[in-house]
This record gives C-alpha cells, sequence and structure tokens, in this order.
C-alpha cells in the first residue's frame, strides 16, 4: 500500500473503519522519499514563508544530512540557527532532561519551525520540544532506523525512567534517499527490526482486545500489518542496500507511524517487545553502558517472544477460560511467524538476533520478562503471562 493511498484510507476513517474509536486525521502536509526530497523541502520553506527555522541535530546527523540541508537553506530568504545536542557523559545522545533543555533554551520566540535532523532520538527531542514551544517541525530523517517519524508520540528518559509523551507530528517530512542508503547498515537492520516487532505488537494488540476489551481499530491494524508485509517482501534489496530497498523500507516505517498517528496511541506498533527493549535501555542507563539501537532491541526482543509466547499460551496451555476466546487466542499465537524464521530475515540483514549479541546477560533477559510488563499500563501477553504464570 503506498503513503498517499494510506492518508486517504486515515482521512476517511469514519467510512472506512467499523470501530468506533476516534480516528484522528492526518495533518502532515508533504512527504517526500526520494532523490529530490531537500528540493522539496526548499519549495516547501518558500511557500510556507518562514523567517527563522532551528536545525537540531547532533554531531553525526549534522555531517549526514545537517551540512548538505544548509546549503540548500543558504539559498533561501530566511535565517537559521543549529542546535547541537551533546552526548552525555558516556558519549550517548539521548532525550533526556538535559537534551530537552539544551534544546528549549535555543528556541527563541523569533524561530518558525523546528527541523529534525536525525533518527529516532533527534526527532522525540525536537516533537516534545515543539509542542512545548508551539512551534511546528519538519522532518528530515538521516537513516530509515525507526518508525516515529510520523508518530504522536516522543519516548523520553525523565529520571532513568522511559516513558512517553503525547506531543504532536511534524508537518511535512522530506527523507533524500542517497542520504538513508548512506546510513550504517546497523541502523538499516535497526528499521527493519522496529518492523519486524510488529508481528509480535499486533498480536499482542488483538489479544489485549479480546480478553480486556481495550479499543481496538482494524483500519490501523490493517495499515500496519500491509506496511509490515511490504518490508518483509522487500527484505532481499533492502539487505542488498538497494535505493528501492530503502524506499520500501522508508514507506513502511512512515506508515506504521501514520497507524499510530490516526489510533492516537501507539498500540498498533509497541506490544511486549517494547517493553522489554525499554527495561534493558534504562538498565544500561542506570548501569552508565552504551546505548543499544532501539530496533536491534525490539527486533531481538520480537524473535524472544516470538519463541515464548507459543510455549506460554500453547504448550504451556495458558489460555482464556471460554472456548471461543481460546481458540481466538490460539489463532493470534499462531499468526506470529517462528523465531527461527525471524532469526535467519535479521542475519540476512547483518542484525542482532540474540540479546547477548546486545551485550545484554541472561539476568538481565530473565529479569525483564518478570518485570517489563510494569513499565506500561497496557495489557500484553508478556503482562498476561506474569499476572496468571
Amino acid at each position: 500500500m503506498d503513503t498517499e493511498k494510506v492518508i486517504e484510507l486515515v482521512n476517511q476513517a469514519d467510512k472506512n473503519c467499523s470501530s468506533s474509536h476516534e480516528h484522528h486525521p492526518i495533518t502532515i502536509e508533504k512527504m517526500t522519499v526520494g532523490a529530490d526530497a531537500y528540493d522539496q523541502f526548499t519549495v516547501f520553506l518558500s511557500d510556507k514563508n518562514y523567517k527563522n527555522v532551528l536545525m537540531i541535530a547532533d554531531e553525526n546527523t549534522l555531517h549526514a544530512a545537517g551540512e548538505r540541508v544548509v546549503t540548500y537553506l543558504e539559498k533561501l530568504d530566511l535565517s537559521y540557527g543549529i542546535c547541537l545536542i551533546e552526548p552525555n557523559e558516556i558519549g550517548d545522545v539521548v532525550a533526556d532532561e538535559q537534551a530537552l533543555v539544551q534544546a528549549l533554551l535555543a528556541i527563541h520566540d523569533e524561530v518558525d519551525c523546528l527541523l529534525a535532523v536525525g533518527s529516532g532520538t533527534i526527532h522525540d527531542i525536537t516533537r516534545f520540544c515543539g509542542a512545548k514551544t508551539g512551534k511546528p517541525f519538519i522532518s528530515i530523517p538521516t537513516a530509515a532506523s525507526v518508525d516515529g517519524f510520523t508518530s504522536l508520540g516522543a519516548p523520553l528518559i525523565i529520571k532513568g525512567v522511559k516513558k512517553t509523551f503525547p506531543t504532536a507530528s511534524p508537518i511535512a517530512l522530506f527523507a533524500d534517499i542517497g542520504v538513508l542508503a548512506s546510513a550504517p547498515k546497523t541502523m538499516t537492520a535497526a528499521g527493519v527490526g522496529d518492523m519486524m516487532a510488529k508481528f509480535t505488537s499486533l498480536a499482542d494488540w488483538k489479544f489485549d482486545h479480546l480478553v480486556k476489551g481495550e479499543p481496538y481499530c482494524p483500519l490501523a491494524a490493517e495499515i500496519t500489518k500491509s506496511a509490515l508485509d511490504d518490508c518483509m517482501l522487500g527484505v532481499d534489496k533492502i539487505a542488498r542496500g538497494e535505493e528501492e530497498g530503502l524506499k520500501i523500507l522508508m514507506n513502511s516505517l512512515i506508515q506504521s507511524g501514520l497507524a499510530m498517528l490516526m489510533f492516537g496511541q501507539s498500540h498498533p506498533a509497541s506490544g511486549g517487545e517494547h517493553h522489554l527493549s525499554h527495561y534493558w535501555e534504562m538498565e544500561f542507563l542506570q548501569k552508565k553502558r552504551r546505548q543499544v539501537l532501539h530496533g536491534a532491541k525490539v527486533g531481538v526482543s520480537t524473535i524472544l517472544l516470538s519463541s515464548l509466547y507459543p510455549k506460554w499460551y500453547l504448550e504451556g496451555k495458558l489460555l482464556p477460560n471460554g472456548s471461543q476466546e481460546k481458540d481466538e487466542v490460539k489463532k493470534i499465537i499462531q499468526s506470529l511467524p517462528d523465531a527461527v524464521s525471524l532469526t535467519e530475515l535479521m542475519e540476512q540483514l547483518g542484525g542482532p538476533t540474540t540479546p547477548e549479541q546486545l551485550g545484554i546477560e541472561q539476568d538481565l533477559v530473565d529479569r525483564s520478562l518478570k518485570e517489563a510488563y510494569l513499565l506500561r499500563d497496557r495489557f500484553t501477553m508478556l503482562k498476561s503471562y506474569n499476572e496468571k504464570g
């Protein structure tokens, strides 16, 4: 499904979806993934008649794309500033209080718009600060590594705890395909890992709806599943680093973000696998260890849960009491791909497949399987297992 079709479906969601849950319209004005992305970016800025913009980046993303973006800004009749987010004491750029304050101090009254030049962390910082200051922001991805470019939520580290805040989506997105293709292969593999996580997040969401009656949107699920399918079909091209493969991956990530944006929450794309990832991330922060890419963590946690959910719910017979619910849960579990095939897929991309490869010890894995569900007020098969097991 192409992105224009997704937007059309979302903006007519009340006709296209049986859910009574509120459907949020897509307010993103322009999205371009291609070789002419930055040309389209300058046209967009000119049409907006902005006079002052602030780029938020870090040293790596400034080099990856920001310097080139500056050459386009200099052709326009506007002023621009650059806020380089500084790494923390162990060398990581993270979306914590220190980074947020640095960005907020750089946003003065004359700024018309913020430019998020980076991947997940830079976007989380920018979207939060933009929402707090009332400044719109434009997404300029430097890698196809996460699905949060077009979503509403900003996962932040506050007092060492990962918490997602509702903020704002970008008003536009411009992804240069050459920049995406030049990104480290580890970031591309992480992007596929973030898409692969939809296998378990969609299963958790269906389970949540079936067992607890939580809101469920078939259209958001359909959009997410379609994006996941497109990504999985394009893995060969993605693994070879072809521009067409990077375009498939980036569009899949964008569409996953649009599904979250429409639903207003992250249910379509974030389940037990994300809770494990957040737990691991918080542990690394507390122990002052260098961070691991988000998509790498959720890719590994997806493989892990794809091996555990069948054991817990089919072999372990941990099923609801009602016969109809039992059958439905079995269908949900059986819809998951087996862990072996997911491992082979990630190996094809050169990405990690086990916690050990991420430097995550078995003790941390064991603790996360027992405690990570407490991080979110969301019912998943991971949470159900811990409450009933």
